[in-house]
């Protein structure tokens, strides 16, 4: 679904409009339609009516006017996103897995919307019996919504926030591999080096 956003939303889209979309997307009934507590939006720090407008401007959403007072309802305009993968039964386990992961209490009190979805997306394409991934650098910035430059100092933050052991960038492909916290001795893949300072890249591959 994280590949689908990525392909689906502009370039420009914020970090937090595309949480709110993926829980959107995980949600949404056959007829197109989702509804959203407003209790959830606020646990995730998306309870912001200018996320909506973004998604709105981007015409991959419309707000129903029929929107309760504890919930916003919203139409989704997009109707390739039927035909995405996990399956309708299994989305909504889904989207609370999402919830899990990309919460406030799991990435960090003070992260933000960036290092949320960044935790979500090493944490999705990462194998679970050993915690190791790898990604295209390019892949997962247009992913999370920013620039490949960026990402270094941002995965420095997911480090210090003891999400992830490691990371490193073979700048010759533009691979990133990392290996999430819990996994010591477990990740059966290729070295990985500490990272370094804040805003630079660790040794190449």
């Amino acid at each position: 679904m994280l590949s689908y956003l990525a392909a689906a939303l502009p370039e420009n889209t914020s970090a937090a409009a595309r949480l709110l979309a993926l829980q959107c997307a995980l949600r949404v009934d056959t007829a197109m339609q989702v509804r959203l507590p407003k209790g959830m939006l606020r646990s995730l720090r998306l309870n912001t009516p200018d996320l909506w407008r973004e998604l709105e401007h981007a015409r991959w959403l419309r707000i129903s006017l029929a929107s309760a007072v504890n919930e916003i309802r919203a139409d989704l305009l997009d109707a390739a996103l039927l035909s995405q993968t996990p399956a309708r039964p299994d989305r909504t386990q889904a989207a609370d897995w999402a919830l899990r992961i990309a919460g406030p209490s799991a990435a960090g009190a003070t992260a933000g919307p960036l290092l949320q979805l960044a935790s979500l997306y090493l944490t999705a394409h990462a194998d679970p019996n050993t915690g190791a991934g790898m990604t295209g650098l390019d892949q997962m910035a247009r992913a999370c919504g920013t620039q490949p430059a960026d990402l270094p100092n941002t995965l420095d933050q997911l480090v210090v926030a003891g999400l992830l052991i490691s990371w490193q960038i073979c700048r010759d492909w533009g691979d990133l591999y990392w290996t999430l916290t819990g996994f010591q001795g477990k990740a059966q893949h290729r070295t990985v080096a500490r990272p370094g300072p804040p805003g630079q890249a660790p040794s190449t591959c």
